[in-house]
């Protein structure tokens, strides 16, 4: 089988989007950042309400620094970045992080899985 143009039609995507795809398009498209080891369960249990509701995610929960995590994660251009310290624990919710480096309010776990399907729905350019 020959696959040439479905492989230059990747390479362009890849082109224009520099890697930087939007929400819809990414490969994943959160990645869950906890701040400490006792945040760990739950993010687990945000990891797989994500999963559930259809949401691409990845779970960072190495014993390392927030910035060094954050960083990372712009590297691998992911859209949303989800921190999990104490106070998200508490109120039971994560605090979104653009790559572009906006911070959004704390929000539930079902308040987040209805902006990435709207942003999905919408099938909008990465602002």
């Amino acid at each position: 089988m020959i696959l040439g143009a479905i492989e230059r039609f990747i390479g362009v995507l890849i082109e224009h989007y520099a890697g930087a795809f939007p929400t819809w398009l990414a490969p994943v498209q959160a990645t869950l950042l906890t701040v400490t080891d006792r945040n760990i369960p739950f993010g687990e249990k945000m990891a797989e309400a994500l999963l559930t509701a259809g949401i691409r995610v990845v779970s960072d929960f190495r014993n390392e620094k927030l910035g060094l995590k954050v960083r990372e994660a712009q590297l691998k251009k992911i859209p949303y970045m989800l921190i999990i310290g104490d106070k998200e624990c508490d109120n039971g919710g994560v605090t979104p992080r653009k790559r572009n480096g906006q911070n959004l309010s704390l929000m539930g776990a079902n308040e987040f899985i209805d902006l990435i399907t709207e942003e999905c729905k919408q099938r909008r350019e990465w602002q």
